[in-house]
């Protein structure tokens, strides 16, 4: 446990050192939902547009906005100012940076409270095993060293490791068989970020299936016979008070259509301003190269103005010129169809989710490896998928630590060729990330090409690493019905 509490030191000091880093523009979103929740009654909260940065997220967001707000009066009552757009003084930026690092507790409480109450792999030595060794010192480093949240979180800005953590603690106390706690802490997390909707229909199958349904264990059969109404109105009493208890407010003021309008504004567009790399990053691309092709030998009428823009940067609604124009009703119907047990059915939903929903931000890719980082140490067959997506720009460190730990409690040896865990084509594409980001980092700017062509570096990546989700995606669905069928019949 010592070995525990020095990781945990290590990776807060880390998030200090990143303060003076990169901020994006989330830093001015958030810095303005303070000055909003602080400074407006709520009855204004969601109309309130000074800055186009508006208030987008659940109300639990927003009133977590304002319990901060009254902290951050103490370090620059000006960083309250609504007026005040793109402000960014010393202290904001230290009282922003600190928020995010504090509220990361609740990610780090809730991995001890995984590991230590899920992983059947501890070992009764585990205190005197290191980091490469220890299953327990594993997973908690994979989950609060996530490359991905230190790069969203503590780089780019934004909370998502609290929200994580809330994930965290819903899926440990159904793993407890805790199942109202495990409802509870996931209606939660929904009134925080309406993003975990993704994973929405895994709880529902999972929680009907072995809550509202009596039956000894998940394995066994269930008839109607064996439902249960009182339970049914249990979950559903506790889902819909946190409903109330965040909604109730704009409801009771009549202003639950502003609010909605505000969480899903679907005239963003399909896509994202720089491509998620999923489907449609893939889709777009060959849309674009069949535009150019048809342009050129006359195969199609194709007008120059705006068909086939994906590629501007912008955030705004454009037509596919020469496949089918995807709407968000088709998108929505390939999100249902992923339903297993249920941590692999919620892998499966972020999958489907990220694949095809509407206005997919590449952030999103944390709720599948996240989950994904709980099924390493219970499936050898797993652990290599999640490396796919994770961020080059820690790629060597995470990859190294990732690989070099599961190698060793798998017992697999690295070779020149073929990283533990991965085969020799899986190896060439991970590798395949470092001459990327050459060309993109030195090359294109060296050819001149980053004022005539700035989206090529940002398109090849989506386009490269949609080809390597997709791989994981299609891999994890095989993976998954296999270990369904009986082993008689995979032979």
């Amino acid at each position: 446990m010592e070995t525990w509490w020095m990781v945990v030191g290590i990776v807060t000091c880390t998030k200090l050192l990143l303060f003076p880093s990169y901020k994006s523009t989330d830093f001015d979103v958030h810095r303005n939902w303070l000055a909003i929740t602080h400074s407006l009654p709520i009855s204004k909260w969601y109309y309130e547009e000074t800055s186009e940065w508006t208030l987008d997220y659940p109300p639990f967001f927003a009133w977590l906005e304002y319990l901060l707000s009254q902290i951050a009066q103490f370090f620059d009552p000006d960083m309250l100012k609504v007026e005040n757009i793109n402000y960014r003084s010393d202290a904001t930026v230290l009282f922003q940076r600190l928020s995010v690092v504090l509220t990361d507790f609740i990610l780090i409480y809730a991995v001890k409270e995984f590991c230590t109450k899920c992983i059947k792999l501890q070992r009764k030595d585990d205190d005197k095993q290191d980091i490469f060794t220890s299953p327990f010192l594993i997973l908690s480093s994979l989950l609060i060293c996530n490359a991905g949240l230190m790069i969203v979180d503590h780089i780019h800005f934004q909370y998502n490791g609290f929200l994580f953590g809330i994930l965290l603690l819903s899926i440990t106390r159904l793993y407890e068989n805790r199942n109202l706690e495990g409802a509870l802490w996931f209606a939660t997390l929904l009134n925080f970020k309406h993003i975990y909707l993704y994973v929405a229909p895994a709880y529902f199958v999972y929680l009907l299936r072995c809550y509202c349904f009596k039956s000894d264990g998940v394995a066994a059969k269930i008839s109607w016979r064996t439902f249960s109404f009182t339970r049914i109105i249990m979950l559903g009493f506790v889902v819909i008070s946190v409903f109330c208890l965040s909604f109730g407010p704009f409801i009771v003021m009549d202003q639950l259509p502003q609010v909605l309008s505000r969480l899903f504004p679907f005239k963003r567009g399909l896509c994202h301003a720089y491509w998620a790399p999923n489907f449609y990053a893939l889709y777009n691309v060959v849309d674009k190269a069949a535009t150019l092709f048809c342009k050129k030998y006359n195969l199609l009428n194709v007008s120059d103005s705006g068909s086939a823009m994906m590629t501007g940067g912008l955030v705004q609604e454009f037509q596919h010129t020469v496949y089918l124009y995807c709407q968000q009703f088709y998108t929505f119907g390939f999100i249902l169809k992923d339903q297993k047990s249920f941590l692999r059915c919620l892998i499966l939903c972020g999958f489907g989710s990220y694949m095809f929903a509407w206005h997919v931000h590449e952030k999103a890719i944390l709720i599948i490896t996240i989950p994904f980082s709980l099924l390493v140490l219970d499936k050898k067959r797993c652990t290599a998928i999640p490396h796919f997506v994770y961020s080059c720009s820690l790629f060597i460190i995470s990859i190294n630590i990732y690989k070099s730990s599961l190698g060793n409690i798998y017992r697999i040896p690295w070779t020149l060729t073929q990283l533990p865990l991965c085969s020799t084509l899986e190896t060439l594409y991970l590798l395949g990330i470092v001459p990327l980001e050459i060309y993109n980092s030195i090359i294109h700017p060296v050819l001149g090409l980053d004022q005539r062509l700035p989206f090529i570096p940002l398109m090849l990546t989506s386009v490269y690493c949609a080809i390597g989700i997709m791989y994981c995606w299609i891999k994890f669905y095989i993976l998954t019905f296999q270990e369904k069928m009986p082993k008689s019949h995979r032979e």
